[in-house]
């Protein structure tokens, strides 16, 4: 018994052994990363085979007090709120509250028309693929931007061509889904995704500033490329009290950012990506179907390769397919990548870098991915 003790213990030694090793290489390539694009922070989390193999945060959560970024702490993760907002509306068709051919206006409760083409019907699944032929040229924080009775000028909010046949990347479709979200379940946004989404699968997080705690924020900083200085961005987590305490339901929805606002570490985004990569389930909690898990992840149009809010890239690693999101706002840049199939992928966040990009994704989060993927995937 004793011999084969020291042999079960020998060959777990070699094993930790051997994961320390990987560790160490895996957080010196990435931190040679965050040299390259002088990051201030970034957390990360690696899935492998299902599960979550890994997780690190690296630099700093506050310039100026010189404090750490650990796991625990939490971010504004910008547009990768959409699939949040979709995974939403995907709960409500499966219980008939509402379908994705509806008139995207009729959901929201005034007219949404393309002037150009005012017989054709624009549907929720065209907002929710961004074929709505809508714009944000006139901003996305008001409803009333595209009201007809509200703008005078809410014609400039449509695009030239026909809806359903062009692709345009556009936060106020999502900012009127949220809108939807409420009028068809009668919840407010935020707590409806934290009610249907966050809370079945035990993740921490939300779109209310004042729901969260607020010494898990992690500081976003802007970079100046002129100055080569980072700014720090407080409009990131502005409560928006005054507005919440006056909130009209399916109105005043913007406000909560259903298009950008979500809260939330790169831990447990990894687990909500988790549900996606297993077609709308993680760990015995069944979110959405996995026919319209599939759907979300099947490109619409095959230039951007996007679903509904889930979008399909091969030119992050090189013959690698993958599927997610990216955002970026307020200086932070934001990475959910997953393969399906391998049943792997990452998520990573930094809180401010110089940023470049190229073939309209940041260079930092191609060579972030790429080193995670070398060091734990591959």
């Amino acid at each position: 018994m004793i011999k084969i003790f020291l042999k079960v213990m020998f060959v777990l030694l070699l094993i930790s052994t051997s994961i320390y090793a990987q560790n160490e290489k895996a957080e010196a390539d990435f931190k040679a990363v965050m040299q390259k694009f002088n990051a201030v922070g970034a957390s990360v989390a690696v899935v492998k085979n299902g599960k979550i193999i890994y997780t690190h945060s690296f630099g700093l959560k506050d310039l100026d007090k010189k404090t750490e970024l650990t796991d625990r702490d939490i971010f504004r993760i910008a547009s990768i709120s959409k699939s949040f907002s979709a995974t939403s509306i995907m709960q409500l068709v499966e219980v008939g509250k509402l379908s994705l051919d509806d008139d995207f206006g009729d959901l929201v409760g005034f007219k949404i028309r393309n002037p150009k083409y005012p017989d054709q019907k624009i549907t929720l699944k065209m907002a929710l693929s961004h074929t709505s032929s809508l714009n944000d040229s006139q901003g996305y924080l008001n409803l009333d931007l595209i009201n007809p009775d509200k703008n005078p000028n809410w014609a400039k909010c449509y695009n030239d061509y026909a809806p359903g046949s062009k692709f345009d990347y556009c936060n106020l479709n999502f900012n009127i889904i949220g809108a939807i979200i409420e009028k068809k379940s009668g919840e407010r946004f935020d707590n409806y995704v934290k009610n249907h989404v966050l809370k079945p699968l035990g993740l921490y997080g939300g779109y209310c500033v004042d729901s969260l705690d607020s010494t898990r924020f992690v500081k976003l900083y802007e970079y100046n490329s002129k100055t080569s200085e980072f700014t720090n961005a407080t409009a990131a987590y502005a409560p928006r009290r005054t507005e919440i305490k006056n909130y009209v339901m399916g109105y005043s929805t913007p406000i909560f950012s259903p298009t950008g606002g979500m809260k939330i570490s790169a831990t447990d985004l990894a687990k909500y990506m988790m549900m996606h990569m297993n077609y709308g389930q993680s760990n015995g909690v069944r979110l959405i179907s996995k026919k319209h898990s599939k759907l979300m992840q099947t490109a619409i149009t095959a230039d951007e390769g996007y679903g509904l809010a889930i979008r399909t890239a091969d030119n992050f690693i090189p013959n690698v397919k993958l599927k997610g999101h990216t955002g970026s706002a307020y200086g932070l840049y934001s990475t959910m990548f997953f393969n399906p199939k391998e049943k792997f992928g990452f998520v990573i966040i930094t809180n401010g870098i110089n940023p470049t990009y190229t073939d309209g994704f940041p260079d930092f989060s191609r060579d972030a991915i790429n080193s995670l993927y070398q060091n734990f995937v591959k």
